[in-house]
């Protein structure tokens, strides 16, 4: 864990604290993203929301990060990281003000958007920021990055869920909690140097994210693997914890939480653990990986076990892991240092896009034919789906 030692002075900023500092960021906006997920079913007996309700809620913060990383990449590139982050940050707090007082959809659906620009803006412009302080260790900042994507969704849904089974006010006291965290995590930004030095001239403007053309085979390698994975991921932090209660009898809300902090923490672990896996290769396991687990867990909600249902989500996190993981330290390994902004926001436009229509699509037809009837089709078309990511991942001319 050499990269969050502090052993050295991180490239840049002259700060040994910077590269950490980022980190945790990421990891922390990632957790804001995922923590409503355990309490969607109490917004939905309470407001008597339909699954294509919940569904949409979720889906917009993936809309609003699709606009962000649009623009952050090059707006960071042109302002520089700090400015970024620090507006991104701000925005965070705002959303979970909003969540604090919210007393309607409308105002979910603010605070999700909110979220969602904020989000999409701290990954991009923090991924840039992280290879900008390290710039030789590509490999593994990607490595990473991904792992603390996936803690901060751990602890954020646990957490969640904890305080709103036990603790008095469980749609407030979660969006206190966190929103002291990221206000802890500002202001240690307003401490930060600027990381990004050779700064692109010209005016401001929306621009298509592109690829270099050098890296084009490698980014479509990455992209291909993290469309797959996000596509699942979006369904396990909307509908899956509700399935996982209906099939199981368990309606404890921590139960609902872990069943996706458990795939959350294998993926993180996993990460952590493949140092020495080639990214590549890496990718291409957790792509076939992923296309068993979420075949086997059909069975596995069948059996109304709830040990079996922790088992398979813990697979299926373990692959996503390696598939994430993967294809981010890939990309990480080869995208030239005056293109990252672009480069990255050309990325997580794809995974976004991913995570957001099959998310819409799975809520459309749990609320025209049931959550319980339409799960096996979304688990077979996504298991299709990883099969075809790794299938072009290793056919030649990729």
């Amino acid at each position: 864990m050499d990269a969050l030692s502090g052993t050295h002075a991180d490239a840049h900023t002259g700060q040994r604290w910077a590269y950490s500092l980022v980190l945790t960021l990421t990891g922390i906006a990632l957790g804001v993203s995922g923590m409503p997920a355990p309490l969607y079913g109490i917004y939905q007996s309470e407001w008597h929301l339909t699954p294509l309700t919940t569904t949409v809620i979720f889906a917009v913060y993936a809309f609003a990060a699709l606009g962000a990383v649009l623009v952050s990449g090059t707006i960071s590139d042109a302002v520089g990281r700090k400015p970024v982050l620090l507006a991104a940050t701000a925005t965070l707090v705002v959303g979970l003000a909003i969540f604090l007082f919210a007393s309607n959809v409308w105002m979910l659906l603010i605070a999700r958007m909110l979220h969602g620009a904020a989000v999409g803006s701290i990954v991009v412009a923090g991924a840039a920021a992280l290879m900008d302080l390290r710039p030789d260790h590509g490999r593994r900042t990607g490595q990473l990055s991904g792992a603390a994507f996936n803690i901060g969704i751990t602890v954020a849904i646990l957490a969640s869920s904890v305080l709103a089974q036990y603790a008095p006010h469980p749609l407030r006291l979660p969006f206190v909690v966190i929103g002291a965290l990221v206000v802890t995590m500002g202001v240690g930004l307003l401490g930060l140097r600027e990381t990004h030095s050779d700064r692109t001239q010209g005016s401001l403007r929306i621009a298509r994210p592109s690829v270099p053309a050098e890296i084009r085979g490698d980014f479509w390698f990455a992209a291909l693997g993290v469309m797959a994975a996000w596509s699942v991921l979006g369904v396990l932090l909307s509908l899956f914890p509700t399935l996982a209660a209906q099939k199981t009898g368990v309606h404890n809300l921590v139960f609902g939480g872990a069943v996706v902090a458990v795939s959350a923490l294998a993926a993180a672990l996993v990460q952590l653990a493949a140092t020495d896996l080639e990214a590549r290769r890496s990718a291409l396991i957790g792509d076939l990986g992923m296309a068993v687990s979420l075949l086997l867990t059909i069975p596995a909600l069948i059996s109304h076990n709830p040990y079996a249902v922790f088992a398979m989500s813990a697979i299926l996190g373990a692959a996503f892991g390696l598939s994430f993981g993967g294809s981010l330290r890939h990309l990480s390994n080869v995208v030239p240092a005056d293109r990252r902004g672009e480069t990255m926001s050309a990325y997580y436009l794809l995974a976004y896009s991913a995570m957001a229509f099959p998310t819409i699509g799975a809520g459309w037809a749990a609320t025209t034919w049931g959550l319980d009837a339409i799960y096996p089709w979304f688990a077979a078309l996504a298991s299709a789906a990883c099969l075809a990511a790794g299938w072009l991942g290793v056919r030649p001319g990729r």
